[in-house]
């Protein structure tokens, strides 16, 4: 025991002499050298775009405008957020950095942002009643192209129809639905001329078709199908279903009855066999076509919504049906086909 004592004493004494140079001085320890990172930019100064969406939107369709913005800012070299909210105080805390603001509706107040915000670039987003202002842009402002869609409707409902026996259920005594009806007719007419067979049955002269049935804006939804009859017994064979009288019990009745239509939205799969396309608002192209621009500074612009072709039957609309009609959409847009309403 005594031997283990001395022992540890003598280790003791070791260790303190290896600590402490001769005399007993502490030995200084050399501190090591931390190297101190230079200064380098924070995210803060990367340019940023700002989406202001809804609480209330619709999920799936949050979530496509912010991928859509998010992958727009990205290909740019911008940072992306989105809010529901958006106040000339917040742009404030975001600074110079703040590049582009895109809303969608209800209106954020950009009229205001952008009057607080004269630096930034701002996007309305089928928000109408906006005044022009240099950094203030809108697509969509005037909402879907009614004579379009029902002129191109027109041309494809004579390109797949058996014997050009077409029709159009529309809204009566309103602008939209008597657009409807005559951008209808010529679209018709831009494809087949006048359309005479001699073997039509009915009443009337080669003027048979299109058939053309209007639904008073006071008529209740279920009385929808009875004018819908008027199109079935004439035999009409596609129609076009004009988007504010297009309810899901109307088209799975026609559907039922054996007429292909077309309209804005496919209502559900069970009348998927009877559609022949969807022709619809295209507000991602326009985005896409835009950004660029506004983060280039180039604002103060308006741009009109485009068309597209969405959920194609390609029995009824092969490749090269397709094509056709991508052509006449480009003449639409580019305003070398007119639609006749308003020449």
């Amino acid at each position: 025991m005594q031997r283990k004592l001395v022992f540890l004493f003598l280790t003791l004494m070791l260790l303190t002499s290896c600590s402490f140079g001769g005399g007993g001085t502490p030995t200084p320890v050399t501190p090591t050298s931390i190297p101190v990172p230079t200064a380098s930019p924070t995210s803060v100064s990367t340019p940023l775009a700002i989406l202001v969406l809804p609480a209330d939107m619709p999920q799936a369709d949050s979530d496509q405008y912010q991928k859509l913005i998010y992958d727009l800012a990205q290909a740019n070299g911008m940072r992306f957020q989105v809010r529901n909210v958006l106040t000339p105080a917040d742009m404030a805390l975001e600074g110079q950095a703040l590049k582009v603001v895109v809303a969608l509706p209800p209106d954020p107040g950009l009229a205001a942002l952008a009057a607080a915000g004269p630096g930034v670039q701002f996007l309305a987003v089928s928000i109408p009643g906006l005044a022009a202002a240099p950094n203030l842009s809108s697509i969509g402002a005037t909402g879907l192209p009614v004579d379009q869609q029902a002129f191109l409707a027109g041309y494809i409902a004579g390109l797949v129809a058996p014997e050009w026996r077409v029709g159009i259920l529309s809204q009566k005594d309103t602008p939209g639905g008597d657009a409807a009806v005559t951008a209808f007719e010529n679209g018709f007419h831009f494809y087949c001329g006048f359309c005479f067979n001699p073997n039509f049955p009915g009443p009337n002269s080669h003027n048979f078709y299109p058939i053309i049935v209007r639904i008073p804006t006071d008529a209740p939804e279920s009385d929808y199908t009875g004018y819908a009859d008027l199109l079935i017994h004439n035999i009409v064979r596609v129609a076009f279903i004009y988007p504010q009288v297009a309810t899901p019990a109307l088209l799975s009745y026609m559907s039922q009855s054996g007429v292909m239509l077309i309209s804005q939205t496919l209502p559900g799969e069970d009348v998927r066999s009877s559609w022949v396309t969807s022709i619809q608002p295209d507000l991602i192209a326009s985005l896409q076509r835009i950004f660029p621009e506004l983060v280039a500074g180039n604002g103060g612009q308006v741009a009109s919504t485009p068309l597209f072709l969405a959920d194609v039957n390609t029995t009824l609309l092969s490749d090269a049906r397709q094509r056709l009609v991508q052509d006449v959409l480009t003449g639409l847009e580019n305003g070398t086909i007119g639609t006749g309403v308003n020449p």
